[in-house]
């Protein structure tokens, strides 16, 4: 199968085109070594995948006939992405969720009072 193609169907691009779009760009790697749209994978191939500022690392264990849900996913791909790149990107939901909405304007003298209350809390423990 087509590792654009494979790509899509284990969820790991939204669509086949973006799937392609990343390896144009040298955003995917098979085996370590960097590859166009229409390599064809096989099973055992170790598949690393560059979606910034996360690399993901996958192996392939079967082929699915057309793309599958999100729960039989796990039958076709094994995910072996190093823990340090999951820790980045749960960094990342977190500094998202404490962002302040656009649109709300400068927070009141309150609400600064509470985020520095908040943030400097862990230097007055320390002390």
């Amino acid at each position: 199968m087509r590792i654009d193609k494979y790509l899509w169907c284990v969820r790991a691009c939204k669509t086949r085109s973006a799937a392609a779009e990343y390896c144009k760009n040298g955003r995917v790697w098979i085996n370590r070594e960097s590859t166009k749209a229409s390599r064809e994978v096989k099973t055992g191939d170790g598949i690393s995948v560059r979606k910034r500022p996360v690399g993901f690392t996958l192996r392939v264990t079967a082929f699915p006939v057309s793309r599958v849900g999100a729960r039989d996913v796990g039958r076709y791909v094994q995910d072996i992405t190093a823990p340090e790149e999951i820790e980045k990107l749960e960094m990342l939901r977190l500094q998202r969720a404490a962002a302040r909405p656009s649109g709300l304007g400068r927070p009141t003298k309150r609400e600064r009072r509470e985020l520095d209350d908040f943030l400097f809390q862990e230097l007055d423990a320390e002390e």
